[in-house]
């Protein structure tokens, strides 16, 4: 299976397709004439933007404030046309490169036929940053300066917290057409006429 490899991606952002409530949530690296575009979920995508950050204060803390620390212009742009799904991923992976100074993020497409090997033999290991893709999956692996990265993270960010708005009681995401609130024992004023 291929790796789509980006070292470095001229773009690379999340994004979405969709109304809120219905999004679909997107990687998309664009370079050297091709876009791959990749399926995720949203805690996914919250959670590598999260993880991103993480990374860049434990790399600033060992060894300083890297040299090439300088972020993009904003990137507020949708995904590039057209969007056609490469594959789903299924595991995230981040990592420091030291000697270039680079923030790698791997993500390998879903095995469906791993998890249920694993229920069976969960002491498998997944491999991250081969060479050589994993039998049976596709990987995306995309090269960034920490100042890119932290672009990436703030627009991740901010594409995740586009969605609903949460019900201030309940917490839980409110829908266009009502909100049934667990606070309020399915109360629902906009039905009373």
């Amino acid at each position: 299976m291929p790796v789509f490899q980006f070292n470095p991606p001229e773009r690379f952002v999340a994004g979405t397709v969709g109304q809120p409530g219905d999004r679909t949530f997107f990687l998309q690296a664009v370079g050297e004439g091709r876009i791959t575009s990749v399926v995720l979920e949203k805690a996914q995508v919250e959670a590598l933007a999260a993880r991103i950050e993480e990374l860049l204060e434990e790399v600033h803390r060992r060894f300083g404030a890297p040299p090439d620390d300088v972020a993009p212009p904003e990137d507020d742009g949708p995904l590039e046309q057209p969007i056609e799904q490469d594959f789903r991923v299924g595991t995230l992976a981040l990592a420091w490169d030291a000697e270039a100074a680079r923030v790698i993020i791997e993500a390998q497409e879903i095995d469906e036929t791993a998890t249920e090997e694993l229920v069976e033999d969960d002491e498998e290991e997944l491999e991250v940053f081969a060479e050589e893709a994993p039998a049976h999956r596709d990987v995306l692996r995309v090269y960034l300066t920490p100042g890119e990265a932290r672009a990436f993270a703030g627009r991740a960010l901010k594409v995740v917290s586009a969605g609903r708005p949460d019900c201030p009681l309940c917490g839980r995401p409110l829908d266009p057409n009502g909100h049934i609130c667990a606070r309020q024992n399915g109360y629902r004023p906009d039905r009373l006429v």
